[in-house]
């Protein structure tokens, strides 16, 4: 009986040991690395201070949102109130408000913007002629470098009920002139129009370079078998692809409640004020005019929570059906 007891504590204690011979190890291969790597390793080293001071340094600056602060007083001697400002945040009357200002506008991106970055890459990509091609590249690449403080005085030059262009020969043809800049019924379908022309060029690159990864052979074996270039399209292109697009659709989805604070700000008037005030221009107006500190932070402390929430869910969703995700 003693022989049993021996020889089944023996393998515990083998796997022990080796767990422990097994971490030297791997620290020893680590370092090995790195020695091999150093120039790689001292390439990356200016990003890796760079978020190290700029992006987890400051979220010290979190615990204000569970504070009283007090720019006098600082960090330290602010009275600690807990969930305070999240119980005046999710009690407000303002809360419901905003997180559907906020969720229409971003999932009106994704409906919209999200895909036509997808479509525009796979016709450019279907284009002979090489000339061609790069003209068309280039002219929707450019809208992505002009500030949003130029796409709305072009917004405001074009849509203006008095001076603008589109009312102007509306209302030479007998059709009148409509407001699009105050009509609340427009204003989100407006602030979409608005990302769609700037940004929808610039979203194609990763696309087209994704594309240009594809196999060649595929098309082949496809025009071989009888498939036409949608077909092609449809069987060999959108599958070679589609990693990319969830990965995409799930850092999108960790942006959810960020919508733009410039372009809202921009485009925001007393007239659409109930479809335009979102958490970013909530956090603004409360935080930086009003100067309740601790209270915006709660607000931006909770968009980044969700955005989170957000990303978890959806990568774990992706990996479900099979995709790789982003972690």
């Amino acid at each position: 009986m003693i022989d049993n007891e021996i020889s089944t504590q023996k393998p515990t204690d083998v796997s022990a040991y080796t767990k422990m011979e097994k971490s030297p190890g791997k620290l020893k291969k680590f370092f090995k690395h790195v020695k091999r790597d150093r120039y790689l390793y001292l390439l990356a080293l200016p990003g890796i201070i760079y978020f190290f001071i700029f992006k987890y340094v400051p979220m010290y600056g979190i615990t204000i949102a569970f504070k009283d602060f007090s720019p006098f007083i600082g960090f330290t001697d602010s009275q600690w109130v807990g969930l305070q400002h999240f119980q005046r945040l999710f009690t407000g009357e303002d809360f419901w408000m905003l997180l559907r200002n906020t969720l229409a506008i971003s999932f009106l991106n994704i409906l919209f913007f999200f895909p036509l970055p997808i479509i525009l890459s796979i016709l450019l990509n279907e284009l002979r002629s090489q000339v061609y091609k790069r003209t068309v590249q280039s002219l929707v690449y450019l809208p992505h470098f002009l500030s949003w403080v130029i796409i709305a005085s072009l917004t405001f030059m074009l849509l203006g009920k008095s001076d603008g262009i589109i009312n102007y020969f509306l209302n030479e043809l007998g059709f009148g002139t409509f407001d699009f800049l105050t009509n609340p019924d427009v204003f989100w379908f407006l602030l979409t129009g608005q990302s769609v022309w700037k940004e929808v060029g610039w979203g194609t690159i990763i696309f087209l370079a994704a594309i240009a990864g594809v196999n060649t052979e595929l098309y082949e074996a496809a025009k071989m078998d009888g498939a036409n270039r949608f077909r092609q399209i449809w069987h060999v292109t959108l599958p070679a692809i589609r990693n990319v697009i969830i990965i995409l659709l799930i850092l999108r989805l960790g942006d959810v409640m960020e919508v733009g604070f410039e372009q809202v700000f921009l485009m925001y008037n007393g007239a659409v004020s109930e479809v335009a005030e979102v958490f970013d221009t909530y956090v603004y107006r409360v935080g930086i005019q009003q100067g309740q500190f601790s209270y915006s932070t709660a607000v931006g402390l909770f968009k980044s929570f969700v955005g989170l929430v957000l990303v978890v869910i959806a990568n774990r969703m992706s990996k479900r059906f099979g995709e790789e995700g982003i972690y």
